[in-house]
């Protein structure tokens, strides 16, 4: 590759002068100079200094299969010369959507047959806020178009996904966010609970702020809620048990549709193809992108459930709206390769019974009693590390954030890439990890606390 005729400072300074990168403080980042990652394999990556990284974040959050599969890479170019491109719009479509779509039904729940498609998650999240309004308006009921979400909420980085999440900062500085999108409480047990409340207790309590919202608007105004069956980017928040119980009641009770955002959580992070069978959670819409093709390629895929698209065919009409590269035949043939590779070679089945829960335990067991560790929690491969400075009081370091950049300045060091939420450090690993990989990761993670330790 020509980039191997440059050394790091080069391409560094040549990043700096004309490279704009997505969440990012410019400034900052030209002061340090970027890491050139160069190339990876398995569960590695590998930058210009030489430096072999073990992944905890799956790239971000999408490498499920890891890196090197040569499979998607010759699937991706066998394609490519026999139809790179074709668009589907103006009745036309080409062979890998349509055998795409029928594999991600077939995985989906029972209800789930549907499937548009797009290049991202943030535009899988654009594009099920146009069809839940229009879903309405089609069924009669155009005032039922607000939409209830939550705090701290991630659903992409579009106008309308920002809308939908509750990320104060990225409101702030949208400054005019989507109109009738309504945000409350987010269930976060460790850092919302009451002194004595159970888990049970606090789950129904943060389902029934999302009833509180509806009945303040009025039923008959409410569209759907959003929500992601385990909070990702927003910290590795998972909901006790009795929330996803109560807001599906929630929702049947008042005729609200259910969104769930598993961008992250799809194509076997939790130990199922899906969250919705983890959880027991039937939604009307699913968007899906990251794990769909490991990264390998861009590409969403929004599952839509049957209420919702037996009224858009049958009452719809023309559905304006679409993307370029919907349904991209390069795309989806690396989509359709990708999930055969992770039945094949019983990646889910590995993580639900051997590999996700000798994970967490083993974080558990071996920093469970750091003193900058308050909680571990876990899921299949979602991991969350609640850095605090006392972990009777769950004190913080100031200023905000700073413990567990610090940590993850150290994780780095180590060599092992993790990522720091606020206070949350969190591991998102590929789906082939082997106890053997978990357990360089642990001892990785505790030299990254104990390297904190001296600087905080």
């Amino acid at each position: 590759m020509t980039f191997q005729n440059y050394s790091t400072e080069q391409l560094q300074k040549m990043d700096a002068k004309h490279h704009l990168h997505p969440f990012t403080d410019h400034k900052e980042l030209r002061d340090a100079g970027s890491r050139i990652v160069t190339h990876a394999k398995g569960a590695f990556i590998y930058d210009s200094e030489g430096n072999e990284i073990l992944d905890a974040m799956a790239g971000l959050w999408c490498v499920n299969i890891g890196y090197g599969f040569d499979e998607l890479a010759d699937v991706a170019a066998e394609q490519m010369r026999e139809l790179p491109y074709y668009n589907s719009f103006f009745k036309c479509t080409t062979p890998t959507p349509v055998l795409l779509a029928e594999k991600i039904a077939s995985l989906a729940p029972d209800n789930m047959n549907q499937v548009f498609f797009g290049s991202s998650g943030s535009e899988a999240n654009d594009t099920a806020l146009r069809l839940v309004r229009h879903f309405w308006v089609l069924e009669g009921k155009p005032e039922k178009n607000i939409i209830i979400s939550r705090d701290n909420a991630y659903h992409g980085s579009t106008v309308a996904a920002t809308s939908l999440g509750g990320m104060s900062a990225m409101h702030e500085q949208l400054n005019g966010a989507v109109p009738n999108i309504k945000h409350v409480m987010c269930p976060y047990y460790y850092g919302l609970a009451q002194e004595g409340e159970s888990e049970e207790a606090f789950g129904l309590r943060a389902a029934k702020a999302v009833e509180d919202a509806i009945l303040e608007a009025g039923p008959e105004n409410v569209a759907a809620f959003i929500g992601e069956p385990i909070q990702g980017a927003g910290g590795v928040k998972i909901p006790p048990a009795s929330y996803w119980p109560e807001i599906q009641r929630i929702c049947e009770k008042y005729d609200v549709l259910l969104m769930l955002d598993e961008v992250i959580t799809g194509y076997g992070r939790t130990g199922d193809w899906f969250a919705a069978q983890s959880m027991n959670i039937k939604a009307d819409t699913i968007t899906t992108a990251k794990g769909l093709t490991s990264g390998y390629m861009p590409l969403s895929a929004l599952i839509v459930g049957d209420r919702v698209a037996k009224t858009l065919v049958e009452k719809g009409g023309e559905f304006y709206h679409g993307y370029t590269y919907s349904a991209h035949p390069v795309a989806c043939a690396v989509g359709l390769r990708n999930l055969e590779i992770i039945e094949r070679e019983g990646m889910i089945e590995q993580v639900r019974d051997e590999t996700g829960d000798y994970l967490l335990k083993s974080l558990q067991d071996k920093i469970g009693d750091h003193p900058l560790v308050g909680e571990i929690r876990g899921k299949g491969f979602l991991i969350a590390i609640e850095i605090v400075k006392d972990k009777k009081s769950k004190s913080r370091h100031e200023p905000s954030g700073s413990g567990a950049s610090a940590v993850r300045d150290n994780a780095i060091a180590n060599n092992i890439m993790m990522r720091a939420v606020g206070d949350t450090m969190i591991m998102s690993p590929p789906l082939i990890w082997t106890r053997e990989h978990i357990d360089m990761a642990v001892e990785r993670v505790k030299a990254a606390l104990d390297g904190a330790m001296k600087t905080l």
